[in-house]
């Protein structure tokens, strides 16, 4: 099964075509959600939280408790149609939540297969590195995702952002070594 990314405004058309079970909407919050008709409440779940890596007064940053809601809500999807995680264009927090809940499922899979199966899928994603570092330290992938997301650049953002998706399941594999591990 796969993880598909979007943007807000072809999140509900990307939702119809991929037949998605499952929604992830990662929007400010006081942005409008939108509605991703046939899905019911309890499998959309709505997250508000500026797209900023750092704490910055006024802004609600992404924190643990937001990419802890995320990882729950993704254990409990069923893996018999995609999930959809979208944001407002696609780039960055639904990226890092893709990347998450992909390393997530995966515990024994490589973190760099995972990114770079990502960037391979998309040429403007830019994981926001607040989330994959919540999630890092989260999941216990000490400092791996990080090393990861870091690996693959910011995306090219002159190039038009596309819906994409990524596999849900990895081959279990050697695992990059996180910072200070022998």
């Amino acid at each position: 099964m796969e993880i598909v990314v979007s943007s807000l405004i072809l999140a509900p058309q990307v939702a119809k075509e991929k037949r998605v079970s499952h929604a992830i909407s990662l929007l400010d919050p006081f942005n409008a959600f939108p509605s991703l008709h046939p899905l019911t409440d309890n499998a959309h779940l709505k997250i508000g939280m500026h797209d900023i890596a750092e704490l910055m007064e006024g802004f609600e940053a992404p924190g643990a408790h937001h990419v802890e809601t995320a990882l729950s809500f993704a254990r409990n999807w069923n893996r018999t149609a995609p999930i959809l995680v979208h944001c407002w264009a696609g780039v960055s927090r639904s990226t890092a939540t893709a990347f998450s809940i992909a390393c997530a499922a995966n515990p024994d899979a490589s973190e760099m297969e995972i990114a770079q199966t990502l960037r391979a899928a998309s040429p403007t994603a830019s994981p926001n590195l607040r989330i994959v570092a919540l999630a890092d330290e989260i999941l216990k992938r000490r400092g791996r995702m990080i090393s990861a997301a870091e690996s693959i650049g910011k995306g090219d953002l002159l190039l038009s952002v596309q819906p994409f998706s990524i596999p849900a399941h990895y081959k279990s594999g050697a695992r990059t070594q996180g910072p200070g591990e022998a």
